[in-house]
């Protein structure tokens, strides 16, 4: 049978879903065709309505689905209807926000199914019995509709990853992905997470497991690696089948956890591969051993999430307990090791006031990382932070209905002041950390700040989207003067020292 994925991902950075390609491969292995409508505008132009009717009606696939995230759950909600305006082929809703709100999904008329959890299994044995005309009501992991009534099903014991076959890479249009980001590849070596931040979603996704398959923490095997070997192989095939490849980003939560895998990582990938990468690291799981061995690996980048500076927000909003001494050492670790260090870190938390967030520029100013990367805080639903931010009335609904990502603008509402300071952090976010950074630079940033901040809310709002290209300018004058600066590159969200060349 053939079946046809959309992945919605407007306005939003060029993403690789690991979910598709996996179940696009467990679909292909099991004698079904896929195809997919990558909804990117930075790739290629987006489709009209016109263009994904015409799709529909030359592909005439069996089944349709759909993998989103909350923030673009409405342009998969708004496609959905249209296509079920046109034809009758069955809709099903995957991803995070459909894991998260079930109840929520199931009830759009145009969705008439909704995977919850992880669907490798879940999509195969729907597409199989919509094939053979079989019953779909008692699928694990999949509610639907009988008369109206909404068929809940529990969840499946998670799938072992060795069980699964290698990524389809061909559904996307992998190679212009590939141009596109610079020659940078993104790879996932593992599954799930052991922390419980209060902004994310995995806490609440082991519960759901845990609930409806009866298993303990343990038992549930939620977090899985592949073997080092599996990695390396898969590295061998995109290096033998794609070009232009420089650099790989490894994006796990927990790359650097586990000092025995990493070794063996390390060891491994200098021998078989010989491209340079990016990885991840917890502040507390790492240190000098781990910092040498991915510079001997051939690591360039190390990233870690710090989201806030304020002990007090990490403590009790976000629930990560490490202290600003955990995040000045990893970095020192990094630096020592000569490891081009990148910081993450957002603002707009809830009960988070302007110090706390002068606090996370000030940190910024101490551990010095090579870059940093700002978002704006999401409350993604049944989260804590979530939680948290409708107890406090913060939430603005309609805001948050409408925002497509999460570096763009805020959906709480924290007072017009506040809500200005996060406008403008938002745009000028490193003039901010030059204040606290160099000292060759505190002097201009310190005036620019304070000119910026004495702009009245209208102008701003008129004036906001020059302020990338006058940082570029500002940068330019600036390096052509050897005066040490962060300056935004990249995209609107990424600022990196001037030092740095790639």
């Amino acid at each position: 049978m053939k079946v046809l994925l959309i992945y919605p991902n407007i306005n939003s950075q060029v993403g690789f879903n690991f979910g598709i390609v996996y179940i696009s491969a467990v679909l292909k292995k099991h004698g079904h065709d896929t195809k997919l409508i990558n909804l990117n505008e930075k790739l290629a132009k987006l489709p009209d309505d016109n263009e994904i009717q015409g799709i529909i009606e030359k592909y005439k696939p069996g089944l349709i689905g759909f993998s989103t995230v909350t923030p673009q759950y409405q342009y998969a909600l708004k496609i959905a209807k249209f296509i079920k305006s046109f034809c009758e082929t069955p809709i099903v809703c995957g991803g995070i926000h459909a894991t998260m709100v079930p109840e929520e999904v199931v009830e759009e008329e145009c969705f008439d199914y909704v995977c919850v959890g992880e669907g490798e299994e879940a999509v195969l044995e729907l597409a199989d019995n919509i094939e053979k005309g079989a019953d779909t009501r008692r699928i694990a992991n999949i509610w639907s509709k009988d008369n109206g009534k909404v068929v809940f099903n529990s969840v499946r014991a998670l799938p072992k990853l060795a069980d699964l076959p290698r990524k389809d890479y061909e559904l996307f249009d992998f190679q212009g992905m590939i141009d596109a980001e610079g020659g940078w590849v993104r790879l996932m070596t593992s599954r799930g997470c052991p922390f419980k931040c209060t902004y994310c979603f995995n806490h609440s996704i082991v519960e759901r497991y845990k609930e409806e398959t009866g298993s303990s923490t343990k038992d549930l095997n939620y977090i899985r690696r592949h073997d080092v070997d599996e990695i390396i192989d898969e590295i061998i095939y995109i290096l033998d089948n794609y070009k232009h490849i420089t650099t790989f980003i490894f994006d796990d939560d927990i790359f650097t956890s586990n000092k025995t895998y990493l070794k063996e990582f390390c060891e491994k990938y200098k021998k078989a591969v010989k491209v340079p990468f990016v990885a991840n690291a917890h502040i507390r799981a790492f240190d000098d051993d781990r910092a040498k061995l991915l510079k001997n690996a051939g690591c360039m980048i190390i990233k870690f999430g710090l989201e806030s500076g304020s002990e007090r927000i990490r403590r009790d909003v976000l629930q990560r307990p490490m202290t600003n001494k955990d995040i000045i050492r990893a970095f020192e670790s990094a630096h020592k090791y000569n490891l081009h260090s990148s910081a993450f870190v957002m603002f707009g938390l809830p009960h988070e006031t302007r110090e706390d967030i002068l606090e996370t520029v000030k940190l910024l100013g101490i551990i010095k990382p090579g870059r940093f990367r700002w978002s704006i805080f999401y409350p993604f639903p049944r989260t804590v932070a979530y939680d948290i931010s409708k107890k406090g009335n913060f939430i603005n609904y309609d805001k948050m209905k409408a925002l497509d990502n999460f570096t763009d603008d805020t959906c709480l509402d924290f007072g017009e002041e506040h809500n200005l300071f996060i406008s403008r952090l938002q745009r000028t976010f490193p003039w901010y950390v030059n204040m606290y950074c160099n000292e060759s630079s505190k002097e201009l940033f310190s005036i620019l700040v304070n000119m910026m901040e004495k702009i009245p809310s209208p102008v701003w709002e008129e004036i906001k989207d020059f302020v990338m290209p006058y940082d570029k300018e500002i940068s330019k004058q600036l390096k052509q003067a050897n005066v040490e600066h962060y300056a935004i590159k990249y995209n609107a969200f990424t600022a990196v020292n001037s030092k740095w060349n790639n």
